[in-house]
């Protein structure tokens, strides 16, 4: 259904890299300039039990779907319990994000640097990256979706963000940090599977069938980030969202695909901006993940899913882990507004953009001389009539 659906609503590759660069800078600057007090009375991060989601009964599964659409209209933002992410598999993965940055030299690092990749993939050096421009206080690991690390075996047709099919991921050598890859590989595929549940959750909450997306999730996007941040200098309020500039892990965005599942460890420091332009300090809540609007939803739904502009501040005195993971669809999906999100008579605000040229455009945008190969350059090779390598 995807592939048909893209050959038939084709937009040029000059509008997802005119959306991905033009278009997402006005979004932000747009939230966070907006300051709509009445608004924030609407304003929550419920917590909701995914427990009847795993029902056979379809009428349990929808009062959850219900819950999610209410949610997503509102803040973007809601916590989800008994997701079926054993606590072992969680606590694993947090331990290998610790590791990473104990264990690994920083030459062992470098071997990973992600000046390394055309992708964004491998060790992140703070100083390297900008996601709002900002100095940002952090060190990051990303890796993507490979076929060995889908429970399912995956389809075999994974493709990059730039439509290569070579292994792209930059893993730690086995040696230097023995366990790493297989718990790494537990937790995505437990995370994986979750996503693809909650996308027919999401399904539902549209009024659309509950297997809507599944084919557009057969190798889907999903990078996922180990991130570390270390406590500022000096002490801050861990209840007041005033801060110095100096002081952010991570700068003000939005998230650039479907939906993102955050798992933290005890250290807080999400912060989520409110209608009114002030900042919320979000709970950290144990045994839950933090589910939050993207892009692509926000564009899909026309704007009725709100993806909401957040931002990292570690106010405490110890270091924070945290592990973003970004669920996206197929790369070559084309995402445009449904069916069910338009009234009649009523356009799409947002053009059609392709995936992964999309997530690419917007990571290039935050990187010092963008990648190697970029979304843009397959444009100009285009339409040059050669072909892309």
């Amino acid at each position: 259904m995807a592939t048909a659906y893209a050959e038939s609503h084709q937009p040029t590759d000059r509008t997802t890299h005119e959306e991905a660069h033009k278009g997402a800078a006005a979004y932000l600057q747009s939230r966070l300039a907006a300051q709509n007090d009445l608004a924030d009375r609407e304003f929550s991060i419920p917590v909701l039990d995914l427990a009847p989601s795993f029902s056979n009964s379809l009428a349990d599964r929808q009062a959850v779907a219900d819950q999610i659409r209410k949610a997503c209209t509102t803040s973007g933002f809601f916590y989800i319990r008994n997701h079926r992410v054993a606590g072992s598999v969680r606590d694993g993965v947090l331990k290998q994000a610790e590791r990473f940055y104990d264990v690994l030299s920083f030459d062992q690092k470098e071997e990973m640097h992600i000046r390394n990749s055309k992708l964004g993939l491998g060790w992140e050096p703070g100083e390297y990256t900008s996601i709002a421009g900002d100095q940002e206080k952090k060190e990051g690991y990303n890796f993507a979706y490979e076929a060995a690390l889908d429970p399912s075996g995956g389809d075999g047709l994974y493709r990059n963000l730039d439509g290569t099919q070579y292994k792209a991921n930059l893993w730690p050598k086995e040696e230097d940090l023995p366990g790493f890859y297989s718990e790494v590989k537990n937790y995505y595929g437990a995370v994986l599977n979750l996503a693809r549940h909650l996308f027919r959750l999401f399904a539902l909450s549209l009024a659309l069938p509950e297997t809507y997306f599944d084919s557009m999730t057969t190798h889907p996007g999903g990078i996922a980030r180990l991130l570390y941040y270390p406590p500022p200098q000096h002490s801050q309020s861990t209840t007041t969202p005033s801060l110095n500039e100096d002081h952010i892990g991570l700068g003000a965005h939005s998230d650039y695909e479907c939906f993102t599942l955050l798992l933290t460890s005890s250290t807080p420091g999400l912060e989520i901006l409110k209608p009114s332009g002030k900042w919320h300090i979000a709970d950290r809540i144990p045994d839950t993940f933090i589910v939050n609007v993207g892009d692509f939803l926000m564009r899909w739904t026309n704007g009725l899913y709100k993806s909401t502009v957040h931002r990292v501040v570690n106010r405490s005195m110890d270091v924070r882990y945290s592990i973003p993971f970004f669920f996206s669809v197929n790369y070559d999906t084309v995402v445009e507004t449904l069916p069910t999100c338009l009234k009649e008579g009523e356009k799409s605000r947002w053009k059609p953009i392709r995936a992964g040229e999309y997530i690419l455009e917007r990571l290039n945008a935050t990187t010092k001389g963008g990648y190697g190969f970029v979304a843009n350059d397959a444009i100009h090779l285009k339409e040059e009539g050669k072909s892309t390598p």
